[in-house]
């Protein structure tokens, strides 16, 4: 396998590679049965000995034992690893209950994560979203704190607004943006992306896939015990009219004997040198799909035919993106 990329998170940020590496799935999620830990773990190590050096986890995922999990992968590596971490959700018997964006959360949250992890600096902190609870100058004010305590690198921010994002900035240089950014998921591009483009921020853009709308795999109607049956993008017609789309994506694969999954992440990574797509894994046989991925290039008529198909607002209904 080629070793991937590396661009500079940010205009002043750190090395780091094109593609992410999200470590959430890694853990249970919804209530669902955890992954083989082995496995996972092989995994992180089979990213980075293929030069993906960004790993992404939250506090929240899982408990904490996505931390634990992170930790025990990067021990005897940490100097191979960056590790991103997400704080500030808030769940209870595996229920979303909310945000704690307090600074006083926040002092509390980082010791946690340092210990889970075993390491003694966060490389990416960031808040999982903003919620209007807590004013962005306290949020960022705290990490900018960490920062100067030697506890976290760099400042991210998540989930976010055009003017938030500037407010941030405006109390310490935000290195990266992650964000939920696919082909089904383009309500960024008005303002969002302009504004991190324009202050020299990275983004990270996670869903690639819309939550698996992209992958082909998707049938309706969906059975009545998935997931994905709570959002309105996934229910009834919409889903119908929606996999009439990802008709066209199948086609354009079949053509260039890829998968639509490749196709997604592609199309993420070609908008921007400044855009690091970021793919959850746990398993090793994912590894050398994506890395794929990344290699693949449009011709001007594939990517008009994908814009104009997928154009902002032509996909029906919501995820937990417009949560």
């Amino acid at each position: 396998m080629k070793n991937i990329e590396q661009i500079n998170l940010g205009t002043n940020g750190p090395l780091v590679s094109k593609l992410g590496l999200g470590c959430m799935r890694m853990s249970s999620i919804w209530g669902g049965p955890t992954p083989d830990e082995t496995e996972s773990i092989a995994t992180i190590h089979a990213a980075l000995d293929n030069g993906i050096n960004f790993l992404n986890t939250g506090d929240f995922y899982g408990a904490g034992h996505n931390e634990l999990l992170v930790g025990k992968a990067v021990k005897g590596r940490r100097n191979d690893a960056f590790i991103s971490v997400k704080f500030g959700a808030i769940f209870h018997n595996g229920q979303w209950l909310g945000m704690d964006l307090r600074p006083i959360s926040i002092r509390n949250f980082i010791n946690y994560s340092l210990t889970r992890l075993g390491i003694e600096t966060i490389d990416l902190y960031q808040p999982s979203r903003m919620d209007g609870s807590v004013p962005v100058e306290d949020i960022i004010g705290t990490v900018a704190d960490l920062i100067k305590e030697g506890k976290v690198r760099y400042l991210g921010v998540s989930e976010i607004t055009s003017k938030q994002l500037r407010t941030a900035n405006s109390v310490y240089p935000v290195s990266a943006l992650e964000i939920g950014y696919s082909l089904a998921d383009r309500q960024i591009e008005g303002e969002l992306l302009p504004t991190a483009k324009e202050l020299g921020i990275g983004v990270v853009a996670f869903a690639n896939t819309a939550e698996g709308l992209l992958t082909g795999e998707m049938k309706a109607p969906l059975a009545a015990n998935d997931y994905h049956s709570h959002f309105s993008r996934f229910q009834g017609d919409n889903l119908i009219k929606n996999l009439e789309k990802v008709e066209v994506l199948k086609a354009l694969a079949a053509e260039k004997g890829v998968t639509p999954t490749q196709l997604a992440i592609s199309w993420v990574n070609a908008q921007g040198d400044h855009i690091m797509p970021l793919v959850s894994m746990s398993k090793r046989s994912r590894l050398s799909e994506n890395m794929a991925a990344m290699e693949m290039t449009f011709s001007a008529g594939e990517m008009e035919k994908l814009n104009t198909t997928f154009a902002s607002g032509t996909i029906l209904g919501g995820t937990y993106l417009q949560r």
